[in-house]
């Protein structure tokens, strides 16, 4: 059941009047309609992996409550290992298992040995690698003494299997969303006009932008071989588009719905393309999966603490994870290196704190150095997603080699590409008109947040009226998020 689907468009609406109207006076009834439409959602991807959510969210329930009422240290560390081990242990499985195995095994071929592993053939489980980490947040949270076990199942499964951030988060913290579970939760009028207008922005994102980038995206890269210079650097800036506006177009939705229901959910993305360098990029991007890493993974190594060469190790090995977990590729691992050759000069110079505030606040535009350090930042992250979206390093390197060759110089036709110039060109202007919609919102919540609020009614609904009317006009065939495969 995708965001973007009718299907979605009518399971909400069906929730939301069942929540404030059925089960509007018992907090209890609502976090069972809250889990159940859940499990439905879950079970509308793929009904045979609703035992693993399940599975996994009562394992993080019990070795929760066993870590926090065990007397002796030793015992503490038995309940959360035993959760991380099971945890790691079904997402190495299901996500890992072929990579390392194929990858082993062609190593030992290189020294002439022939090994015997076998590849298994199974599916990935939509949403896994959000909810295991939900989950290992959780636990991890009480074994500090963060928080305390959630004494209700039904809660805690809500907190883990909350339909608008199953699939593809955000990643929250139980910090942040049980309280708001736990608490009785009133219609706010204002609050779910947000969220629809939050909703609508997700989804021009997704289908007018990501989409249609998609669709050029593929063709070029599954075929650069055959394109000039100039059209393969156009190929990486429509990726670059395409997998900024599906996945902050998802992450969108998520919170817009989630508001819908009285729940407020972590900020996943804020304006990460108007980045004066790689440190602020990373800040912006992401933002609840960099935060998870750098909470339960970096400050436990010793983040920025110690020596140089522990400064350096902990920041590889922070983006070496961070790019494994967005997929079983070689591709993926070299993105998050290379960011991380990205940070370390600003880690050694401390300089990666300098960019805090949000780039021209409070002014239309950038000032001259501001502006060359948000070209600069683009166009290395330009470079790191080419690694991202190619199928392999060979082919990575190839796409790059052809790029700096002397058909850089040649203009790129939208003929190639299977389609009329005109719809090239059409996209690109579309583009560059969301991206001054972001630049003038970008210190709101969302793009459009604040958008229309001082304009006569009758234009503001002109506004909302014209962003529908171009989701209609520009969608195409459906197609799924690109952070469902993670």
């Amino acid at each position: 059941m995708l965001f973007n689907s009718l299907n979605f468009a009518l399971f909400v609406p069906v929730v939301f009047v069942l929540y404030w109207f059925a089960a509007n006076k018992n907090l209890t009834l609502q976090n069972v309609l809250l889990l159940a439409a859940s499990y439905f959602f879950y079970a509308c991807w793929d009904y045979r992996f609703l035992f693993l959510l399940i599975f996994s969210t009562f394992l993080d329930f019990y070795t929760g409550s066993k870590i926090y009422t065990a007397k002796r240290p030793a015992n503490k560390r038995f309940w959360l290992w035993l959760s991380v081990g099971i945890n790691l242990g079904f997402l190495g499985i299901f996500k890992y298992y072929n990579f390392f195995a194929g990858s082993f095994t062609e190593l030992l071929s290189e020294f002439g040995i022939r090994a015997g592993f076998t590849t298994i053939n199974v599916i990935l489980p939509v949403g896994i690698s959000f909810y295991t980490f939900h989950g290992l947040s959780y636990v991890f949270d009480i074994y500090r003494k963060r928080v305390t076990p959630v004494k209700s199942f039904i809660e805690y499964s809500v907190f883990v299997s909350f339909f608008p951030l199953l699939v593809a988060g955000p990643i929250e913290r139980a910090t942040h969303l049980l309280p708001q579970i736990q608490q009785k939760r009133t219609f706010d009028y204002a609050k779910a006009v947000d969220g629809l207008k939050q909703i609508l922005w997700g989804l021009f994102k997704k289908i007018a932008i990501a989409d249609n980038c998609a669709e050029f995206a593929n063709m070029i890269f599954n075929n650069y071989p055959h394109y000039p210079g100039s059209t393969l650097v156009l190929g990486a800036l429509f990726f670059t588009f395409q997998i900024y506006c599906d996945f902050s177009g998802y992450s969108d939705i998520a919170l817009g719905v989630a508001r819908l229901f009285g729940i407020e959910l972590l900020r996943n993305f804020a304006y990460p393309y108007f980045s004066r360098d790689i440190a602020e990029f990373w800040r912006r991007w992401h933002i609840s999966l960099s935060s998870w890493f750098k909470d339960y993974l970096y400050i436990p190594l010793g983040g920025s603490r110690g020596n140089t060469w522990s400064r350096i190790r902990n920041t590889f090995i922070i983006f070496l994870v961070s790019g494994l977990w967005h997929g079983a590729n070689w591709t993926f691992l070299a993105w998050g290196a290379l960011n991380a050759v990205y940070l370390i000069p600003l880690l050694l110079s401390n300089r990666n704190r300098t960019h805090i505030e949000t780039v021209a606040k409070g002014k239309l535009l950038p000032s001259l150095k501001d502006g060359l350090n948000i070209l600069v930042t683009f166009a290395l992250t330009v470079f790191a997603w080419i690694f991202f979206r190619s199928d392999s390093i060979t082919a990575a390197f190839h796409y790059i080699k052809g790029i700096f060759s002397r058909s850089l110089f040649v203009l790129p036709t939208g003929d190639s590409l299977g389609g009329g110039t005109s719809s090239v060109v059409t996209i690109i202007i579309l583009t560059l008109i969301f991206m001054v919609i972001e630049w003038l919102g970008r210190e709101q919540q969302f793009a459009i947040a604040a958008t229309g609020k001082t304009w006569l009614k009758p234009f503001r609904w002109m506004f909302y009226l014209t962003i529908v009317v171009t989701i209609f006009y520009f969608s195409g065939i459906q197609q799924q998020f690109v952070y469902f495969q993670f």
